[in-house]
């Protein structure tokens, strides 16, 4: 049976309370403490005042909750003694037609998990993209949350159990995703190129890479944008205004990927505006403004080491120069892109100019748990960090393991470990302050042989340069003190200096108005993250909208994942945003 909203909220207490029975595992009264909230401006507020009555409950109620959940595939499920919402789950993930095999497997880490943190262990198992997931990442997801400590595994239950209960509420409201499923679609198919058979890696002007420019140029068009590949490998659609003096407004974000990353770092900010192009282009509806779409070539910094290329480009800031840089292999820049069919000429003639453009907005996951550990969909961004990165060289004595004593050693990994440690120390000290060390190598080291060398990177990230750069001094002559100490030459070369970013104020009000809009409370979060806004703010003001980064928060990584759910209500608040937006003077 169906509900609506406006149901809900002008039922009386009873009738809400067993409307809602089914939506949190045996627990009525989440529904009735949150009735009082009544009436709910949007679903989203709804399922807000869910989970807070979850959130402000005691540990007592909260553990209560888990435990009324089944195990998946355990006796109940096998009994047919679940509820019908949890039956039905569990068979969209085929947990029901389980081999021998997978249930002892199943059997096992119910054991293992009950017997390490006192509950059931909870999954939602209709994946992201909407379809059950397969047996096989259920066993993986339930392997490696078992390695979990207990709190950790409690909040994340709970957000588990908050999942389940937004699916089973989308259920039961009839809701239809106008964007989400589109877009985590969208995103699945992008990943199939790669530069590695079993890992999404896509680098600047690899096959895959020239694939995945060549797919989105295909759905811009599809739209209706204008849409073309410019000199530098950016994919650029426009939506254009009846007005053909108007100003564009730019969003997007980057198609390249680190190697082995996730599915959505970067292109959820490409794909969902395309969506919401469709959106309009099937309504009929042009904006005021032009919309320009552009999906940026490169950000990552993979294959040449040069960050923010297409960025870069487009407000006429590419250095040249980095033309002539090589890759792993020995390719030049400009070869890769003579290969691939571009005039590197004509990268000068992509900068905008300022007076033309309105504004930059980029939609991006967080790539970070701050989000989910508020149980929010959404952020606005404050700031963009600025970043300084770096490249060690460590030069010692190699000399034989057992016959050099340790006085007279000149270890360069010992060297190192102290950096690391330094670093580590010296970024706990500072507000919105990150160090960290990324890469680690001892360059032909073996098991009996002192360290002759080694290589390490440094990463120092802050929202406030001058923070940033005192940290940076500090490393740097505290590097230089260890090196002394030890006997130790060292080369230090830096590779990336990047300015902190602020997002426009008028733009994140503007952005967070249409947050609170959609029924959600307005968080605004800083981005530890580079992202290509930060290289737009050099031709226009800009602003980010953030969605939630599940999995604990990772990225980079291929556990990335987020929800059709966020991708649906990121797209409604963008949409919005477009809709009202006011330009500046």
């Amino acid at each position: 049976m169906t509900t609506t909203l406006s149901e809900l909220n002008s039922c009386d207490l009873a009738a809400f309370v067993e409307r809602l029975r089914g939506i949190y595992e045996h627990s009525p009264w989440i529904p009735e403490r949150a009735a009082a909230q009544r009436p709910f401006a949007s679903l989203a507020a709804l399922k807000q005042a869910l989970q807070a009555v979850v959130t402000n409950a005691s540990e007592a109620e909260q553990l209560g909750l888990i435990r009324a959940h089944p195990e998946l595939a355990g006796k109940a499920a096998i009994a047919g003694q679940l509820t019908a919402e949890s039956t039905s789950e569990q068979a969209k993930s085929g947990l029901n037609l389980c081999s021998a095999e997978e249930f002892a497997r199943l059997h096992q880490l119910n054991a293992d998990y009950n017997a390490k943190f006192g509950f059931p262990f909870i999954l939602a198992v209709k994946g992201p993209t909407g379809l059950g997931l397969t047996r096989e990442t259920v066993i993986a997801t339930f392997a490696r949350r078992l390695k979990n400590q207990r709190a950790d595994e409690m909040a994340e239950c709970l957000r588990q159990i908050h999942r389940i209960a937004e699916i089973r509420l989308n259920d039961l409201l009839a809701v239809k995703l106008e964007f989400g499923p589109q877009i985590m679609q969208w995103s699945e198919d992008l990943a199939q190129w790669s530069d590695e058979p079993d890992a999404l890696t896509c680098a600047y002007m690899t096959d895959a890479h020239r694939a995945t420019a060549a797919q989105l140029l295909a759905w811009m068009r599809d739209t209706g944008m204008q849409a073309e590949i410019d000199a530098v490998g950016n994919v650029v659609g426009r939506y254009l205004s009846d007005d053909p003096g108007a100003r564009t407004i730019i969003t997007g974000s980057h198609y390249d990927t680190v190697r082995n990353g996730g599915k959505y770092d970067g292109r959820l900010g490409i794909l969902l505006p395309i969506a919401i192009v469709r959106h309009l282009r099937d309504k009929g509806e042009k904006l005021p403004f032009h919309l320009e779409v552009i999906g940026f070539a490169e950000e990552e910094g993979v294959r040449f080491r040069s960050t923010f290329l297409g960025s870069n480009a487009v407000t006429g800031n590419f250095d040249m120069t980095l033309l002539d840089a090589v890759d792993a292999d020995g390719t030049s820049m400009r070869a890769a892109l003579a290969a691939a069919g571009h005039d590197c000429a004509a990268i000068p003639d992509l900068g905008r100019r300022r007076a033309d453009i309105a504004a930059y907005v980029e939609v991006h996951i967080e790539q970070g748990p701050v989000l989910l550990e508020h149980g929010l969909p959404l952020g606005v961004v404050t700031a963009i960090a600025g970043s300084s990165r770096f490249l060690v060289e460590l030069q010692g004595v190699a000399s034989h393991a057992g016959t050099t004593p340790m006085h007279m050693r000149k270890d360069a990994a010992a060297a190192a470990a102290e950096i690391v440690l330094l670093v580590e120390q010296r970024c706990a000290q500072g507000e919105a302050l990150v160090g960290t060390v990324g890469q680690l190598q001892v360059p032909g080291g073996s098991v009996n042989v002192i360290p002759g060398a080694c290589k390490l990177s440094l990463d120092i990230r802050a929202a406030d340069d001058s923070v940033r750069e005192a940290a940076v001094r500090d490393v740097m002559d505290g590097l230089a003190a260890i090196c002394a100490r030890r006997a130790i030459e060292f080369k230090v070369e830096k590779i990336v200096e990047a300015k902190a970013a602020p997002c426009a104020p008028w733009l994140m009000q503007q952005l967070g108005d249409a947050v609170q809009r959609s029924g959600l409370p307005r968080f605004d979060l800083l981005s530890g993250a580079g992202h290509d806004a930060m290289a737009i703010a050099a031709l226009t003001d800009v602003a980010m909208l953030f969605t939630r980064c599940g999995n604990g928060g990772i990225s980079h990584n291929p556990l990335e994942t987020m929800t059709a759910d966020d991708a649906d209500i990121a797209a409604q608040v963008l949409l919005d945003f477009l809709r009202r937006f006011s330009p500046q003077g």
